[in-house]
């Protein structure tokens, strides 16, 4: 069995060995954690290219050790100027694709929140070069990495709808198939990317030669979304949204995140007086908790510019004593409501100052929409294809509208002192996973790793199947299956470690200067450390 693992100088956790490494790499020669970030960051795109990659968003939470309120930076990406509902009903379509060139309608944002991150380094005196930061990921890009098993049974399960949208065979098809696992998987076009920012910098991305070869790309693979739309992205900093518990104040992303949720469900959880870890009231209470986060978001988050109430206000005590009072002890509420499918990585990052650093971009699906630009090797998210073309949907779509995220990073401040940054990929399943490990750990008194270990549940979809239902890793206990049955939960019972359940991790920072950290048994991630 993993164990929590615990330093003192640095630490990194990553779903992705060697984009933890690529991070500690950066500690040790005295880089701090958002310098090590952005080296893991750029390492996961390239080792773990069917869930993230440049052509993503990402969100940040950053704590530093003098004022440890964290600060956010929110780097989506708005849909092109020339994308609204005409351009898609001249297509013939009624709906945006999920998959292809005109899912490809929104700008990749991540990079501008790399970019707005170094600079708050920066500020704080970190210096390290662009160049070296990116080593790591340029390194595996043009020497190539090992296969993970991830990746290839993702590529083989989605092969069919993507092997013919542009550039996707050739870059994951070499050969004609899918590398085995352990298979050295090169990407040069996407190297000679990583070393034009490393010697240009990140704005080049944006607004310089490299955003002009990007644009030139989209327009080749048939995307709506132009140069000149790059040239406008920018990252927003901001402060979070918090929740206050019995045990401390914890902290996620501002929409279009679905943050809220996250900490709805906590607030909701802990007015239920749960006072044990895996049973039927800890998971019976989180699941009921997660339902009303879920309505409350569907109905409220989107583009912030175009939100009809503050989300603070959901979070306010009287708000989440009257979204308690609704749970009955006994008894599940119906549940009809369809999931929100997603892929992403998050990683975590603890320097010797006490910095802390929460990060999580994503592509959306698996490999996006499936596009991978010819000339840069960027594989295009396809998160623009949650916008409704329906002009009173809660996401409808507009020019320069941000899109809705399932993506959220999340950090907790304990009351004792300890500072924890934890998260998972999933999609709908992000904020159950964090309730999960967060309430295990810093609620009920469970150790890190096994807060993260132990059997895990989601409130889902599965594809193909119309109904939502509870999806439990079968090493629950049978009697708190049958329990969960009995109260009118939709059980379903699946693998013992099933990806599904995301790929957590966590670090901790306690008040003395030591670190835990945690990774998923789900992935092929590590906690790097020294």
């Amino acid at each position: 069995m993993l164990q929590t693992l615990r330093s003192t100088r640095g630490m990194v956790t990553s779903s992705h060995h060697l984009a933890a490494e690529a991070g500690l790499r950066v500690l040790r020669e005295g880089g701090n954690a958002i310098e090590a970030m952005v080296a893991a960051a750029a390492t996961i795109s390239v080792v773990y290219p069917h869930m993230n990659g440049l052509g993503g968003d990402g969100f940040w939470l950053i704590s530093e050790p003098d004022n440890r309120v964290p600060r956010a930076i929110n780097a989506v990406g708005a849909a092109g100027t020339r994308v609204d509902v005409d351009f898609y009903r001249r297509q013939g379509l009624a709906e945006i694709p999920t998959r292809g060139p005109l899912a490809a309608n929104t700008v990749a944002g991540t990079v501008s929140g790399w970019q707005a991150a170094l600079e708050m380094s920066a500020a704080r005196g970190g210096n390290m070069p662009l160049g070296r930061v990116l080593e790591d990921a340029m390194h595996y890009a043009e020497a190539g990495f090992p296969v993970s098993d991830s990746q290839y049974a993702n590529t083989v399960a989605k092969r069919a709808e993507l092997e013919d949208l542009p550039g996707w065979a050739d870059t994951f098809l070499p050969g004609g198939a899918p590398p085995p696992p352990g298979t050295l998987f090169k990407q040069p076009a996407l190297a000679a990317t990583l070393r034009r920012l490393g010697e240009a910098g990140l704005d080049d991305f944006y607004r310089g030669e490299l955003a002009r070869g990007i644009g030139a790309d989209l327009e080749r693979a048939g995307s709506p979304v132009g140069a000149e739309d790059y040239a406008a992205q920018r990252a927003v900093a901001n402060d979070p949204l918090s929740v206050r518990l019995r045990c401390g104040d914890v902290y996620n992303a501002t929409p279009p995140s679905q943050g809220l949720a996250s900490l709805l469900i906590l607030g909701v959880f802990d007015r239920l007086g749960c006072e044990e870890a895996d049973g039927f009231d800890h998971l019976h209470g989180i699941v009921e908790a997660t339902k009303r986060a879920i309505l409350l978001r569907n109905t409220h988050v989107t583009d912030p510019a175009y939100m009809d109430i503050d989300p603070r206000a959901l979070l306010e005590d009287g708000s989440l004593d009257s979204l308690a009072a609704e749970i009955d002890a006994s008894r599940a509420m119906a549940w009809p409501v369809d999931p929100v499918p997603g892929d992403t990585v998050w990683l975590g990052a603890v320097d010797g100052d006490g910095r802390a650093v929460s990060f999580i971009h994503s592509i959306y699906w698996e490999f996006g929409s499936g596009v991978v630009l010819r000339d840069t090797g960027i594989q295009c998210q396809n998160r623009g294809s949650s916008f409704s073309l329906d002009a009173h949907a809660q996401n409808a779509l507009l020019p320069g509208r941000l899109p809705f995220h399932t993506n959220n990073p999340a950090m907790a401040l304990l009351g004792d002192g300890r500072v924890m940054v934890y998260g998972s990929m999933g999609g709908e399943g992000q904020p159950q996973t964090q309730a999960a490990v967060f309430s295990r750990y810093a609620m009920l008194g469970s150790n890190l790793q096994q807060a993260i270990t132990a059997p895990r549940w989601v409130l889902s979809r599965t594809w193909g199947d119309t109904r939502t239902d509870l999806r439990l890793e079968s090493r629950f206990p049978p009697a708190l299956v049958d329990a969960l049955r009995s109260a009118g939960h939709d059980v379903n019972t699946v693998g013992a470690f099933e990806e599904v359940m995301g790929h957590a991790g966590a670090i901790v920072l306690h008040p003395s200067g030591t670190m835990e950290g945690a990774t998923d048994p789900r992935s092929c991630g590590a906690v790097a450390a020294f």
